[in-house]
């Protein structure tokens, strides 16, 4: 498939990555069902078999940042080296929207607790990973590490699950914006021409590796969360080998990332679940050849999937989707709860599908009222060289995320 996906498109620029903004919606879509399947009292074994399709949520984040090493390393190309306004356009591009859903997602949290109104689940159920309990305290603290997007950066002795304290899926956008601010020092350095990327490709891998060996082997204490930087960048710099093939060449590095990659997340789970953990890396090249060789055989009907409008609509509002999901949901389940005498059947009749459809209504409106507005000015405000036509696509011209 490499060699295919490398002789069909030798050295192609990289322009509207339509099928790559497909596989944004498709990852954000699965990612909310994630978040929903834990709380609905499934029988037995359906419950079963629903979580072993739904549950790897995280797996789909993983995918979101191989995405950014791809298109971020390309987007700083227009930039021309200005790291300030390049971290400048991110910020007008991703804060806004999450200010807005960071303080909806305080007010619910002070809310009731929507477990008094869900008697069937129990604590160590996955449901209690994804929703708090309530308000955390220091309450401050916390308020200012996600203000701040630092809590993906606290040792675990130091501020416990401070990545998902207030709004959980913002875990990752900590992640992001450390990617940001180190990419754009390190491509100043490395360059962004094929040997820059090869370096960038090489120095994310090894400090996954020795991220991966720290875990390993540190007291707990002196852990970091998911959300630090170097326990992602495997995932980063598969997306930067892309970005490098998409150059010309570099199939033999972007095979050995993923080896490299798959290896990594397989060492996090023993048995079965090692197969669940190895999957993003592999997934990430199906999602490569079906943006580069959609005629190929074996990934024409994920290219055509991707390829959808309503696919590449819910990719235009991903980034809403995924922050907004959570909140919806736990306000919802404690106004249904009440409303169905907290009747398991009757509650996931109409939670499940109301949180759904209330949720992409939400992102929806946070996309067109305000991230497109702030998008427009971030698009003002850089003048792109002729030499690199468009850094993604959507339905406003890009992929990034």
């Amino acid at each position: 498939m490499t060699r295919r996906l490398h002789n069909d498109c030798p050295a192609s620029p990289l322009g509207r990555l339509h099928r790559l903004d497909g596989l944004r919606g498709l990852l954000a879509v699965y990612v909310m069902l994630g978040h929903i399947a834990p709380f609905i009292p499934w029988p037995p074994l359906l419950g079963r078999i629903v979580e072993a399709l739904v549950s790897h949520g995280l797996a789909g984040v993983d995918l979101f940042f191989a995405l950014s090493g791809l298109v971020i390393v390309q987007s700083m190309s227009r930039f021309e080296g200005r790291v300030t306004a390049f971290l400048a356009a991110r910020a007008r591009r991703l804060l806004p929207v999450y200010f807005v859903v960071l303080i909806f997602a305080i007010v619910v949290l002070a809310g009731p607790s929507p477990f008094a109104v869900m008697p069937w689940l129990h604590p160590g159920d996955p449901a209690h990973q994804i929703w708090q309990a309530g308000l955390p305290r220091p309450l401050w603290v916390h308020v200012a590490v996600h203000a701040t997007l630092l809590q993906g950066m606290i040792p675990q002795g130091l501020l416990p699950d401070a990545e998902f304290a207030l709004l959980g899926p913002a875990w990752s956008l900590s992640t992001e914006w450390q990617f940001y601010v180190v990419i754009a020092v390190l491509m100043a350095w490395a360059g962004g021409d094929r040997r820059g990327l090869t370096r960038l490709t090489l120095l994310g891998l090894a400090v996954a590796v020795v991220s991966r060996c720290y875990a390993g082997l540190a007291p707990f204490g002196w852990q970091f969360p998911r959300a630090f930087l170097p326990n992602e960048a495997a995932y980063f710099a598969i997306g930067i080998a892309a970005a490098r093939m998409w150059r010309g060449g570099g199939v033999g590095l972007m095979g050995m990332s993923v080896v490299i990659a798959m290896l990594l997340g397989a060492s996090h789970a023993s048995g079965l679940a090692m197969l669940g953990k190895a999957l993003p890396p592999l997934i990430w090249v199906i999602a490569i050849a079906a943006q580069r060789t959609p005629r190929f055989s074996l990934v024409r009907p994920v290219a055509w999937v991707l390829d959808h409008p309503a696919m590449l609509w819910l990719g235009a509002i991903s980034y809403p989707l995924y922050l907004v999901n959570e909140p919806v949901g736990r306000g919802l389940a404690v106004v249904i709860g009440r409303m169905t005498a907290s009747d398991p059947v009757m509650f996931s009749l109409l939670w499940g599908p109301l949180t759904l459809a209330m949720s992409i209504g939400a992102a929806a409106i946070l996309h067109y009222a305000i991230e497109t507005r702030f998008m427009r000015r971030r698009m003002a405000s850089v003048s792109l060289p002729a030499a690199a036509p468009g850094a993604g696509s959507s339905s406003s011209g890009r992929v990034a995320g």
